[in-house]
């Protein structure tokens, strides 16, 4: 039976893991620090930098019929089906971008411009990539979008308050996988269902970019017709964006050279590396699987360090939420406001939401940062993050981002510093210590 507060790495794994990652412990000057901001970009894998470094450099054209080019076919095609492992996805095609936005904005346009429907379906927590690019469309094309609320309990979206919105209408359904402020997860599958029960031919986007490196994604479960991920949030290396679309997706009309098959969605040179990076990706995490005895094909081990690295996010999140005898948890920190904290830890990312009385947000952010704990802000005034900030009625909040690559003695020493941090804006504001 799954460990209902998750399960940690033993302390051998846990340092082998940390040696596969660059500036897990020192910023690029080798100042020591503590970098709890993966949801804004994570940890390189030192195996994926080498890669890109290594790939990028052959001057060669992939598209040519000699000994390198056919070997850079081959890492290309390696990583599509590599994508494909990440997804279990069946068919459809493989569409390398410049970043998971662009990839969005593409397959959002491409759906809503030939698709028939006088509406369009979206949540109020959908990144700025989805939200805009819907909002776009459905302006252009003169649809009505249909936004969910969020849940201020759960920090997600009910699958009540999406289906609601759908109809026999219903042109294009976007939903992101996991909130990038509360870490709350949506349950894809049961929306999938329930919106196709009302429309059997709906075609469903969804954003996995920020829950990729954090849980286990499967098409067959889920049979959606777009999904993007960022391999530079998922171990890998920033520039690239990778997406997947079904059969019927990938042949709606898109921008593409004439030449190209119907369900190409490349525009121009392949950059090979993006494709080794992701290969990659999925070496490390199915190496994973194998050290915590799973056997089978390679998404069998995909799944299973998946599954892990889950798992041992979820004990972190528990004891960053109640502490140990090392350190009291945000819970029970005084002074400390723990946002959007649903009880359920199998329901959540390893993204927290917090706030320290007395201290605006971006100042919270710097106190940690002079004390070697780098967080990120967000706050109603940003662009990036208003509409969702809103709708949970909140001004702002410190994100807080650890990764699997973290420890427990990682997150003691960032409880202590908040609690530091909290007894010392109460001491100048007057207040007991």
């Amino acid at each position: 039976m799954t460990a209902p507060q998750g399960e940690l790495f033993s302390d051998a794994l846990q340092a082998q893991i940390k040696a596969r990652f660059l500036h897990v412990d020192h910023d690029i000057t080798g100042r020591e620090r503590l970098f709890f901001d993966n949801a804004g970009g994570s940890f390189r894998l030192k195996a994926a930098v080498d890669q890109f470094a290594r790939i990028d450099a052959v001057p060669d054209n992939p598209e040519r019929i000699h000994e390198t080019a056919v070997f850079l076919q081959q890492v290309q095609a390696k990583g599509t089906q590599d994508l494909r492992t990440v997804l279990n996805a069946e068919g459809g095609s493989v569409y390398a971008a410049l970043t998971a936005s662009g990839a969005m904005f593409d397959m959002v346009r491409a759906i809503a411009e030939n698709v028939a429907g006088s509406n369009m379906v979206t949540t109020v927590l959908e990144h700025p990539s989805s939200f805009d690019a819907m909002q776009l469309y459905a302006q252009r094309t003169g649809r009505e979008l249909r936004v969910a609320p969020s849940n201020p309990v759960t920090g997600g979206v009910d699958v009540d308050a999406i289906c609601a919105l759908v109809d026999a209408d219903t042109a294009l359904l976007s939903v992101i996988y996991a909130s990038n402020i509360s870490g709350a997860k949506l349950d894809i599958a049961e929306i999938v269902r329930r919106a196709r029960a009302i429309k059997p031919d709906l075609y469903i986007v969804v954003d996995a970019v920020q829950h990729a490196p954090h849980g286990l994604i499967d098409l067959s479960m889920t049979p959606v017709d777009g999904i993007n991920i960022a391999p530079y949030k998922f171990f890998g290396c920033r520039g690239s964006g990778l997406a997947w679309l079904s059969d019927r997706a990938a042949l709606l009309p898109h921008h593409k050279l004439a030449a190209k098959k119907p369900d190409f969605w490349d525009l121009g040179s392949a950059a090979p590396w993006q494709f080794a990076v992701m290969s990659e990706i999925v070496d490390y995490v199915a190496w994973l699987g194998g050290q915590s005895g799973a056997a089978g094909d390679r998404r069998a081990l995909f799944a299973r360090g998946i599954e892990k690295i889950e798992l041992h996010e979820r004990a972190l999140l528990a004891r960053l939420l109640d502490g140990s005898a090392a350190a009291p948890g945000l819970r029970h920190q005084r002074g400390v406001q723990v946002f959007l904290d649903y009880e359920d830890l199998s329901k959540r990312d390893l993204i927290l939401a917090i706030g320290i009385d007395g201290l605006e947000y971006a100042q919270a952010v710097r106190e940690y940062e002079q004390r070697g704990v780098v967080v990120y802000e967000r706050v109603a005034t940003s662009l990036y993050s208003r509409r969702m900030l809103e709708s949970f009625g909140l001004a702002g909040a410190v994100r807080v981002s650890p990764l699997h690559c973290h420890g427990t003695a990682d997150v003691d020493r960032f409880l202590r510093v908040t609690q530091e941090i909290a007894q010392e804006i109460r001491q100048a504001v007057g207040g007991p210590g």
